[in-house]
């Protein structure tokens, strides 16, 4: 008698597991593809936004002190006005949220912006590096400033999406 009970809380036990990973199953099948969506157009978002503003005067002056110190960057200003290296980049960013957004109609297009949001991702975050003020002085690292210091470590996050969305992207191109 004993081993029919045991048995039977044993099956009982296991319908429960059961039961709770189908249901993780049916869940993941529904947020993997909006959690997707809401990456992608998140980053489509952000750079037609941060895009946008760069054919501002207000934007243009705020890239100065990045620019100016950084030492891959520093040349554009040679080829360009200030507000014309602010307009340059303004396209490149909206280029690059209009490949990622693209991502539906053909993921080689999506794939395209998430390495270019990398490439973009990974100089920002040279800045840490290269601009003065990013570092607290009277606490010293790791103590970083709001500005520049918090607005580039927020990059960190950027890069890491950017790459999945290449990568994630890529997967869906070779597939095809």
């Amino acid at each position: 008698m004993s081993r029919i009970i045991s048995h039977a809380s044993t099956s009982t036990a296991l319908r429960r597991t059961i039961s709770w990973r189908e249901q993780s199953e049916r869940l993941l099948a529904y947020a993997e593809p909006i959690s997707r969506i809401g990456l992608y157009a998140s980053l489509a978002i952000i750079y037609a936004w941060f895009g946008g503003m760069k054919f501002t005067d207000y934007e243009a002056q705020g890239l100065v002190p990045l620019v100016e110190n950084s030492p891959l960057l520093r040349w554009f200003y040679t080829l360009f006005s200030v507000r014309g290296f602010s307009t340059f980049l303004g396209f490149v960013e909206l280029s690059i949220g209009v490949l990622i957004a693209l991502r539906l109609s053909s993921p080689i297009y999506s794939a395209a912006g998430g390495l270019l949001s990398a490439g973009l991702f990974v100089t920002t975050l040279s800045f840490m590096i290269s601009t003065p003020g990013v570092v607290v002085p009277e606490l010293g690292a790791p103590a970083i400033t709001v500005a520049p210091g918090q607005f580039l470590l927020k990059d960190v996050g950027l890069l890491a999406a950017s790459f999945w969305v290449f990568t994630d992207s890529l997967k869906a191109a070779i597939r095809r």
